[in-house]
């Protein structure tokens, strides 16, 4: 099932959805410390700016995290999720690229579960093709084919958007609940050039088919502009947004009706 978000709340903090159950918790907190101590779980794109604080709130929870970024190397890119509490025992970063298949093959192996998060993220871009839908779906289906090979991975969370189901023509009010129903529309994307918006929605049908047709248990988040403190040293594409306001770039939002934006601490 798809992430079911009110069009003016996120329901679910992301950083918990790997902790989410249907059974009762029986287990003392020190016990099921112990327990997460044990468990690997893989973040795609670890160095940006939603997925590092998946990964510092994965990390304080006692997770051995394994993060791809495109260039370890790269000190604007990693010192941040380096100097997170307990990335020096439990943090590995690793080199991946989403077009080529199979690169994410050995960190995946032997994970219990997967936050698939790297996917770009602009709006002014020269090929829309190559720049956005081609890493996102591709992306998304190379990690997942990666999942599918190992069967430790018990779930794979999918970093979406609402993007991926807002976009419709469909009329909203403050009452308005999008929910697994609601898909945006390609051809609509296409039509108004919304190429970041036909991205993500592209990316995630691709993803609930794969995983139905390999039995992967899926999980999607679907947030508005997310927006906090940021744990990177370089500005990401929503604060961007923010720093506009500021500087007086933009005055009031565009559409006021479907502006919406989410802490990622919460």
């Amino acid at each position: 099932m798809q992430f079911i978000i009110p069009i003016n709340q996120y329901k679910t903090p992301l950083w918990s959805i790997h902790c989410s159950t249907n059974k009762p918790v029986t287990l003392t907190s020190e016990t099921q410390k112990l327990k997460q101590k044990m468990k690997t779980v893989c973040v795609t794109g670890g160095s940006g700016f939603i997925a590092s604080w998946v990964v510092k709130f994965l990390l304080q929870k006692g997770y051995t995290v394994k993060a791809s970024v495109r260039n370890p190397g790269d000190p604007k890119k990693v010192e941040h999720l380096l100097a997170l509490d307990g990335a020096k025992e439990r943090l590995h970063l690793f080199k991946a690229n989403l077009l080529e298949e199979g690169s994410f093959d050995a960190e995946i192996t032997g994970c219990d579960g997967v936050f698939h998060m790297a996917s770009p993220f602009f709006h002014n871009v020269a090929d829309p093709q190559a720049e956005l839908i081609d890493p996102a779906v591709n992306g998304t289906l190379n990690v997942l084919r990666s999942c599918a090979k190992s069967p430790s991975v018990k779930r794979v969370v999918l970093t979406s958007s609402i993007a991926a189901v807002a976009f419709n023509g469909k009329p909203r009010t403050a009452d308005t609940v999008i929910d697994e129903s609601w898909w945006s529309l390609p051809d609509l994307c296409r039509q108004n050039r919304m190429w970041y918006v036909l991205s993500k929605t592209l990316a995630e049908e691709e993803a609930w088919k794969f995983a139905k047709e390999k039995g992967i248990d899926l999980v999607t988040i679907n947030p508005f502009m997310v927006i906090g403190p940021l744990l990177q040293p370089t500005l990401n594409t929503s604060a961007t947004y923010i720093l506009n306001y500021i500087s007086g770039m933009f005055f009031t939002p565009k559409n006021t009706q479907s502006t919406c934006y989410e802490d990622v601490r919460i």
